[in-house]
């Protein structure tokens, strides 16, 4: 099966006291891009989350957004600075000296003076962390997964439908093409002998004008090549793995046998189909850059 490159996928994983949120969302990426937001407390799990990753997606540019709640007792430590504090008491008594004004002081009011009590977060446990932000990151990857598979779906089924009409526009070039040669005989023997009047055509000279114009327009070459890109475009389209650049590649080569009918044509009809030709081609070309 396909995948798409666009996708969105959410993860809560729960415990008793911490809940871990996870959110994942891509857009189109000739390779693999992942960008991460999360508090710097969890910036230890962040070589862990690409490397799960990998697991899930092979193209495209991921953006993760990772979110969580701490309901845990312990989660500040209330530090005392003694020795800033004796700083300040040094100076306020050298200040009550210095202005000849009362001592007023207590320890309730010397500890709201800035940094003598700090509250500092306590560092992470990490062993404790670890398997709820892997479930976390699972969770919403093969949600992630999911949504790349359905939109794939509707993309194979919409190339493969557009394939069915570009075969169609190489058998229809196919069946024109004789038609083409024959015309341009039958103009060529009326022309020669409208030129000539009574005289006796050279049969031998128009057939070999005609085998000129015959090689000149010829486009059997590059038919047989549209085709066989085709078909080699449908089975890529059932594989199992990563194809985007397998796919992208078959088109451009598409792309390429198109022009060249395009230039030989000689044939409103058949320039009209090669135009249709080359334009479904870019559309799968459009589709194919969303394909993983």
């Amino acid at each position: 099966m396909i995948k798409s490159m666009t996708g969105f996928g959410r993860c809560e994983a729960v415990s008793e006291t911490r809940k871990v949120t996870v959110e994942m969302k891509s857009v189109n990426h000739r390779y693999l891009d992942i960008g991460i937001k999360m508090p710097k407390k969890l910036n230890f799990f962040e070589n862990t989350v690409r490397t799960l990753l990998k697991d899930y997606i092979q193209r495209g540019k991921i953006d993760i957004f990772v979110t969580y709640e701490d309901c845990t007792e312990n989660q500040v430590l209330l530090k005392y600075n003694d020795v800033l504090a004796e700083e300040y008491v040094k100076y306020i008594r050298q200040m009550a000296e210095q202005f000849e004004i009362p001592l007023e002081l207590s320890a309730a009011c010397l500890s709201k003076y800035p940094e003598i009590l700090v509250m500092e977060p306590q560092d992470m446990d990490e062993e404790e962390w670890r398997p709820l932000l892997e479930q976390a990151i699972r969770g919403a990857a093969e949600q992630f997964v999911e949504t790349r598979i359905r939109e794939g779906e509707q993309l194979r089924i919409d190339l493969l439908g557009k394939l069915d009409i570009m075969f169609r526009y190489v058998e229809r070039i196919e069946q024109r093409s004789p038609e083409i040669v024959k015309e341009y005989r039958s103009r060529l023997a009326e022309k020669v002998q409208e030129l000539l009047e009574n005289t006796q055509i050279d049969e031998n000279r128009i057939l070999a004008e005609t085998a000129v114009f015959a090689d000149k327009i010829c486009t059997d070459e590059e038919l047989v090549r549209l085709k066989t890109h085709i078909s080699n475009m449908k089975e890529t389209l059932l594989q199992e793995e990563s194809v985007g650049r397998k796919l992208d590649f078959i088109a451009q080569e598409m792309n390429r046998e198109a022009n060249t009918i395009l230039s030989k044509a000689n044939d409103m009809e058949v320039s009209e189909i090669a135009i249709d030709l080359k334009t479904d081609i870019e559309k799968v070309r459009e589709q194919i850059q969303n394909i993983e």
